[in-house]
């Protein structure tokens, strides 16, 4: 299968009162037309920060190295890591779209909804027709499946639910027909059974618009009903990746174990937590990032940072113990 977006040795540097950090750190993912992928991790372990890399959006005087290539329906290749701020324009929604996690904070709450989702036509096509754009508006609400679309689209912010945002959100990623969509954490402030709506709008939009999606997501739960492969992220790295259910039903790194472990289930009433907290980024060991956490380490952990193993596998992850 065609690579829609290839990310290899992708790392990210940001200037610190202590010195230059690493939240992203030489990250290689690859995901194809129509293909879900789940990006899992604690908080702080560079998921979002990953996502505005690939966005251009990252904070002032940060530096990026490697590749991040997304491939057009033409066949065309762009680096995403050597773009000037004017070319970033023309990419973001056009060619990648994100939702982002609070759909309250990312909306203009002084403009209606149906007039930001006309910003994001515009900003690509601002030669078409006012009556073009509203029935653009009208099925962008109709396609992220809001209710009574004619009215939300006059309606502010604030008069809609978390639920309607968030869908009003989908609707203004999706107004402008990217190949990729990136969801950072979209479901993370509703309830259980808004969420599952979510998602499974997600996954319907992504099948029949033939999207790339990567999403983001801390919630095991979650990204087993929206992913086809899974990439385990800690501290700013790659730790394992491979298809759902194998990363999920025989986790090969003890991170992905832990984070497992930790997880509510209706079969386990206690929980287990992963001890400690995830390493400041200017004191990462020289070895694995997560050895002093690990129950399993050893001597080897320490000395350098373990290649992916198996080498060249589906299923692999960062561990000498493979």
């Amino acid at each position: 299968m065609s690579e829609l977006l290839s990310i290899r040795s992708l790392t990210v540097e940001l200037p610190t009162a202590a010195g230059w950090v690493r939240p992203v750190n030489e990250v290689t993912l690859n995901i194809a037309p129509g293909e879900s992928l789940g990006l899992v991790g604690e908080s702080g372990s560079g998921k979002t920060m990953l996502s505005l890399a690939l966005m251009g959006l990252l904070p002032p005087g940060a530096r990026v190295s490697g590749e991040a290539t997304l491939t057009s329906d033409e066949g065309k290749q762009k680096n995403l890591t050597h773009q000037t701020e004017p070319e970033w324009r023309q990419v973001r929604g056009r060619e990648i779209a994100m939702i982002f996690q609070e759909p309250m904070t990312s909306l203009n709450p002084v403009l209606r909804i149906g007039t930001q989702i006309e910003e994001a036509i515009w900003a690509h096509e601002p030669g078409l027709a006012r009556h073009l754009v509203d029935r653009r508006v009208l099925s962008a609400l109709e396609h992220a499946a809001v209710p009574e679309p004619e009215l939300r689209a006059k309606q502010f912010p604030h008069q809609l639910s978390g639920g309607l945002r968030q869908r009003a959100m989908i609707a203004m990623a999706l107004a402008a027909r990217p190949k990729l969509l990136i969801a950072d954490e979209p479901t993370t402030a509703l309830d259980v059974t808004v969420q599952k709506q979510i998602l499974e709008l997600l996954d319907r939009l992504r099948r029949e618009m033939e999207l790339g999606l990567l999403f983001i997501t801390h919630d095991l739960g979650v990204v087993a009903n929206v992913a086809d492969r899974i990439a385990v992220m800690y501290a700013g790295r790659i730790v394992e990746q491979g298809p759902v259910a194998d990363v999920l039903l025989h986790p090969l790194h003890p991170y992905t174990q832990g984070l497992l472990a930790a997880s509510p289930t209706l079969e386990r009433g206690k929980l287990k937590p992963i001890p400690g907290t995830v390493p400041n980024l200017t004191q990462l060991p020289p070895g694995c990032a997560f050895a002093p956490r690990c129950d399993y380490r050893r001597a080897d952990c320490e000395i350098a940072v373990p290649e992916f193993r198996p080498a060249q596998s589906g299923h692999a992850a960062r561990c000498v113990l493979l």
